[in-house]
């Protein structure tokens, strides 16, 4: 097995990307995602009747957000003692922030969500994508490479 030295990288990647998800969620509480969450939720439940749509306040943005933030920054250790089992949860992790950097990125250049939902560009979240983005790929690069370090000492 390798030494815990070799988990370093990701160790910090992991904690990189826990950082900038917590950058990216303060992005957007201060810069309305709430509000163009809601009018998109209105939005496809008129299009959509009978089915439910969330709706969101800044308090309950919050209460959902914040423990799922301290949770992953809660693994932390585990990621840079090199748990094998964390490689999983990185990529899980990894593709989700992916996904939604993303699609902040694609909504900033539509200036909507759904067609009935415009906003002043950029979108609410955008600011802080890229740094997501980035932390997520290098994340990405860590699994790989410690994964392959795992197999070249069996």
């Amino acid at each position: 097995m390798p030494n815990a030295a070799s988990f370093r990288t990701f160790g910090l990647a992991w904690l990189a990307l826990c950082a900038a998800l917590a950058i990216h969620i303060a992005d957007e509480a201060a810069n309305g995602f709430v509000g163009l969450f809601n009018r998109t939720s209105h939005a496809i439940a008129m299009s959509h009747p009978g089915l439910p749509m969330p709706m969101l306040s800044l308090h309950l943005f919050l209460i959902l957000m914040v423990p799922i933030v301290l949770v992953l920054f809660a693994l932390t250790p585990f990621a840079f003692q090199g748990r094998p089992w964390m490689r999983p949860l990185a990529v899980i992790h990894a593709v989700i922030e992916i996904a939604n950097a993303g699609n902040h990125t694609l909504e900033t250049i539509l200036g909507h969500t759904v067609s009935p939902v415009h906003f002043p560009r950029p979108a609410p979240g955008f600011y802080s994508s890229p740094l997501l983005a980035a932390a997520a790929v290098w994340l990405m690069i860590e699994v790989r490479r410690t994964a392959k370090n795992d197999r070249a000492a069996l």
